[in-house]
C-alpha cells in the first residue's frame, strides 16, 4: 500500500492502522515523490490518495500517473466534498472517495472492496451473472427471472452490462456518457437516470431502498450485486 498524505500525523495514523490490518505501507509527503512511488515497479496494490499536495497537485499526480499505465487501485481521501472534485478524481482515475474526516472502520472496508470493484471476474460461463432472482447472460445478451425473460432495450442492456463489469464501482455520468453514448466532455443529461429508473423497474429494484442499483449523490451509480 502507498499513502500519499501531507499532514505527516495523518499519514503515521494511517501507517499504523494498516500495518495492524497487515499490508506493507509506503508514504510520500508531497507530489513529486508520490508520482515517482507510484510509478514504479512492482506496482502497488492500493494507494491511499490526499489531493492537496505540496510542490506538484494531487490531480496532476494522478492524472501523470494513470497516463503512464499506473493501475493501481486508488481512494481519494481529501476535506474536498465539492461534486466537482468528486467528479474530477473519478474522469482521472480514481476508484473511490472518502471525504474526511472519515471513520476508520469505513476506510478498511473501502479498502478491501476497491481492488475486487477493480478486478472483474472474466472466468464466468457465458457472462453469467446472478442477482436478487435475475439471471443475465452477457455473452447472450440475454435476462431472466426464473422462467420468464426480462426485456431490457439494447441501450439498456449496455448500461446493465456496463453495471455489472464495474461492480462495487462508482460510475459517473460521465464515465456513461463516454463508454455508452460516446459523449465526450461537460455535457449532462437526465436521459441517464431516466434509463437507470428503467432498469431498475425492471429488475424490482426499489429507488427508494435499491438492493442493486445505488445511487451515489451527486455522482452516478454503484451495481452492489
Amino acid at each position: 500500500m502507498l499513502i500519499i498524505e501531507d499532514d505527516p500525523s495523518m499519514g503515521l495514523v494511517l501507517k499504523d492502522l494498516f500495518e495492524l490490518n497487515g499490508y506493507e505501507v509506503d508514504r510520500a509527503l508531497g507530489g513529486p515523490q508520490a508520482l515517482q512511488l507510484m510509478t514504479r515497479l512492482p506496482a502497488y496494490d492500493i494507494v491511499l490518495f490526499d489531493m492537496m499536495l505540496p510542490q506538484k497537485s494531487g490531480f496532476d499526480v494522478l492524472r501523470e500517473a494513470r497516463r503512464a499505465g499506473v493501475d493501481s487501485p486508488v481512494i481519494v481521501l481529501t476535506a474536498l466534498d465539492e461534486d466537482d472534485y468528486k467528479l474530477q478524481d473519478f474522469d482521472l482515475g480514481a476508484d473511490d472517495y472518502v471525504a474526511k474526516p472519515f471513520y476508520t472502520e469505513e476506510l478498511e472496508a473501502r479498502v478491501k472492496a476497491v481492488p475486487r470493484c477493480s478486478k472483474p471476474d472474466d472466468d464466468r460461463p457465458d457472462g453469467l451473472v446472478r442477482f436478487g432472482d435475475i439471471e443475465v447472460k452477457l455473452n447472450d445478451r440475454t435476462a431472466h427471472r426464473k422462467d420468464d425473460e426480462v426485456s431490457f432495450t439494447g441501450l439498456e442492456f449496455e448500461i446493465l452490462a456496463y453495471f455489472i463489469e464495474h461492480q462495487g464501482c462508482t460510475v459517473n455520468r460521465k464515465q456513461l456518457l463516454r463508454d455508452i453514448w460516446g459523449i465526450s466532455g461537460d455535457i449532462t443529461t437526465r436521459t441517464i437516470d431516466r434509463h437507470v429508473a428503467s432498469i431498475r423497474n425492471k429488475i424490482r429494484d426499489d429507488p427508494n431502498h435499491p438492493r442493486h442499483i445505488e445511487t451515489v449523490y451527486g455522482i452516478g451509480y454503484k451495481f452492489v450485486g
